[in-house]
């Protein structure tokens, strides 16, 4: 099994910038596709990012393309999530999962193990 722990969420203005990372520990994720999943406010789950596990193909919704950047560190067993000019709409938790197979996208059924989420906040 593994478990993961998000952090580096927070509150921040809009235009302004956070870098999320995604702690795994029980076993190594080096050998998994990883995504980032969010929850606004009223909304309902949504995908974000994803990455191979190599870290060689990288895959982004619409509403982040080119303002968020997904990354590993398989050394460290940690995925990250870089946020610049993060947008009021942008304000959800955040969560990063484990895709079950090598091929997971966008669908939350791909995953799965989840961490907690962290909270991110954009202000005006």
């Amino acid at each position: 099994q593994v478990q993961l722990v998000e952090s580096g969420g927070g509150l921040t203005q809009a235009g302004g910038s956070l870098r999320l990372s995604c702690a795994a520990s029980g076993r190594t994720i080096s050998n998994s596709r990883m995504g980032w999943f969010r929850r606004a406010p009223g909304k309902e789950r949504e995908f974000v990012a994803r990455i191979s596990w190599s870290g060689i193909s990288t895959r982004y919704a619409d509403s982040v393309k080119d303002r968020f950047s997904i990354s590993r560190d398989n050394a460290k067993n940690t995925v990250y999530l870089q946020m610049n000019n993060l947008k009021t709409e942008d304000t959800a938790v955040y969560y990063c999962a484990e895709g079950i197979s090598l091929v997971a996208t966008m669908d939350p059924n791909d995953y799965g193990s989840w961490g907690q989420g962290t909270q991110v906040t954009v202000s005006s």
